[in-house]
């Protein structure tokens, strides 16, 4: 499915166009579950600890492909909606020639400090061993990783949003398979866990390229040559620092949370953190998944000016992202015991754990998709240092507060708590950041 940047959104194209975004997303999340779900069953305890302690450094890194993405989408949505094509090939082939080399000098940076990275989070014995397995192969795919991330946006602004939802399920296809091959035929372990999840990556980076290489029927924007620009590169990074923001606040979090539960209950809690994380990368990718959608529609009617679209589009988006925040909360309340067996079912006390855990954790997704959403339009507006505030207080701020203060008066409960009552300190910054920019965006 194509869509049109322009024109009148209503409810049901709001719906429609959303899908291919959102399916996309959540794919993906789903995909990168696969390998918990392999490694947990069919590998051991230990394994899977050390992808939920290693994973928060590579999305750390990683998150410069959404930071480029989402930014530069808006950027060249914008561009487009100023009637001037060529230029917006330009920025957009130079965003991915960035994203590329971007990848493959952070890739080379993390391999040689990651002994020292995984020291530092504080595994020792087999689980810096299996730490260390993980993290060298997921680094060796970052450029993949980071251009895929980085696709996901751009083909909303290239009006092919469907092409990502169906690399996304191609390369989940390609990363199961993979895992039931590796892991269970040939005996790779979390080696072949990691090779799989590599596989998808790649493919999920390497044929947007050669598509957008070539001249495309219906395709707003192709790859050309082009140079690197200061001017632009700035701008789309800076439109997508909330982005960025979000992802390396998750990642410090993260190790905030394994540092916590490693100091309370040990290794097991760090399983039943993963496990929760799992189904919450899930949930959240709904919300990015409309975000990309909404980031380069609401761009192109700023770059051209038409605000009652604009007011239009708030007052849905706002509708939509508190409705889909209730239904995720209410399944998560009553699946809770469902998901934490699925992944360590062989194990009834970590079970009980989880479950608890994500009754409590899972209630923050009642806010949770009102503050991303407004991060995001401010991201569509240009205004890139209010979206990543609006991220950085929620995270950075408020969420690490939290889980170093809450234990102290709720012990465990308290680390569980600590993202609902960021939601909530966070809701009285964004209600406010959208209140005071009404008048000069004009919604």
């Amino acid at each position: 499915m194509n869509v049109d940047l322009s024109g009148h959104y209503g409810y049901g194209r709001i719906l429609r166009t959303m899908i291919p975004s959102v399916v996309m997303v959540v794919v993906a999340s789903v995909y990168s579950i696969v390998d918990g779900f392999f490694v947990s069953n069919l590998v051991g305890a230990t394994p899977f600890a050390a992808i939920n302690l290693i994973w928060p450094v590579i999305m750390l890194v990683g998150g410069v492909g959404m930071m480029i993405g989402s930014g530069g989408s808006a950027l060249v949505s914008k561009i487009l909606g100023q009637k001037r094509p060529q230029r917006a090939n330009e920025v957009f082939s130079m965003l991915i020639k960035a994203g590329a080399m971007t990848g493959l000098l952070l890739s080379v940076v993390c391999i040689l400090l990651l002994p020292m990275i995984i020291r530092s989070l504080g595994a020792v014995g087999e689980l810096a061993d299996q730490c260390y397995t993980y993290g060298l192969i997921l680094l060796l795919g970052l450029p993949f990783y980071i251009l895929q991330t980085a696709f996901w946006s751009l083909l909303m602004a290239a009006e092919k949003p469907s092409l990502g939802t169906w690399m996304t399920i191609a390369s989940g296809a390609m990363n199961i398979v993979l895992d039931a091959l590796l892991i269970i035929v040939f005996g790779w372990g979390l080696a072949g866990a990691a090779v799989a999840t590599v596989a998808g990556m790649a493919l999920g980076a390497l044929y947007p390229m050669w598509y957008f290489s070539r001249e495309r029927e219906g395709a707003c924007l192709r790859l050309t040559k082009c140079r690197l620009e200061r001017r632009p590169l700035l701008k789309a990074c800076s439109n997508g620092l909330s982005e960025y923001v979000t992802n390396v606040a998750l990642s410090i979090v993260g190790i905030c949370y394994n540092i916590q539960l490693m100091n309370y209950i040990g290794e097991g809690g760090i399983v039943a953190y993963g496990i929760v994380m799992y189904v919450a990368y899930v949930f959240a990718a709904v919300f990015i998944g409309y975000n990309i959608f909404i980031t380069p529609v609401a761009g192109f009617n700023y770059g051209a000016q038409d605000h009652t679209e604009l007011k239009s589009l708030l007052r849905k988006s706002l509708v939509i992202v508190f409705a889909l925040g209730t239904v995720m909360t209410l399944f998560s309340e009553l699946t809770a015991d469902w998901a934490a067996s699925v992944f360590v079912g062989y194990d009834r006390e970590l079970t009980e754990l989880t479950a608890h855990a994500f009754r409590l954790y899972m209630l923050s997704f009642l806010i949770y998709g009102f503050n991303q959403f407004v991060s995001a339009w401010f991201t569509a507006l240009g205004n890139g240092v209010i979206s990543a505030i609006c991220s950085f207080t929620h995270t950075l701020v408020f969420e690490i507060l939290c889980i170093f203060t809450f234990p102290l008066f709720l012990g465990l409960d308290g680390i569980w708590l600590a993202v609902d009552f960021a939601d909530v300190l966070t809701l009285a910054v964004t209600i406010t950041f959208l209140l005071r920019y009404r008048r000069r965006y004009g919604y």
